[in-house]
């Protein structure tokens, strides 16, 4: 099974909320891009509450993240998958929080992009690396595999939340 290794994370110094994933999937990793998949919601997501909308240039999506203060980052630094699905995710390393808390000193809320980055988040996480007083709450993954939710619904949840000081 090969070892797969995330993406570096999407942050500045203002940023004050933190959106992770648990790890790129394969069109994510094909394309050197969060989110890449055409079926996640995402971007269409972000695209509505912030205006980093899925037909921008990729790094003006980011941009629009940014300015926003939204951190983008997956929970997990390497893994082994055999697909792009969460559960076939083994052999997991977290990436290393208590230094990237400490480089952006500003994120008080850490939001999940789904069941799996709050259990791997808690799993390897919580209680192994030094981090700050921290708000955490789990999204409606924007996965096309999580089909159980509809688009309107999903953003409306995220909408809440990222409203409420993103």
């Amino acid at each position: 099974m090969p070892r797969l290794h995330s993406f570096p994370p999407v942050a500045d110094e203002h940023a004050t909320l933190l959106i992770l994933g648990s790890m790129p999937g394969k069109a994510s990793l094909k394309q050197n891009q969060y989110y890449a998949h055409p079926h996640n919601v995402f971007w269409k997501i972000m695209g509505e509450l912030v205006g980093a909308h899925p037909a921008l240039p990729y790094p003006q999506r980011l941009h629009a993240l940014t300015s926003a203060h939204i951190a983008l980052w997956d929970v997990l630094a390497t893994c082994e998958r055999k697909s792009s699905l969460d559960s076939h995710i083994r052999n997991e390393k977290a990436n290393d929080f208590a230094a990237f808390n400490a480089q952006h000193p500003h994120i008080t809320r850490v939001y999940f992009n789904g069941a799996k980055a709050e259990q791997s988040f808690k799993r390897f996480v919580l209680g192994k690396q030094k981090l700050p007083p921290l708000e955490f709450v789990r999204l409606p993954s924007t996965s096309p595999a999580h089909a159980g939710m509809r688009y309107v619904e999903k953003l409306r949840v995220w909408g809440e939340a990222i409203g409420s000081g993103g």
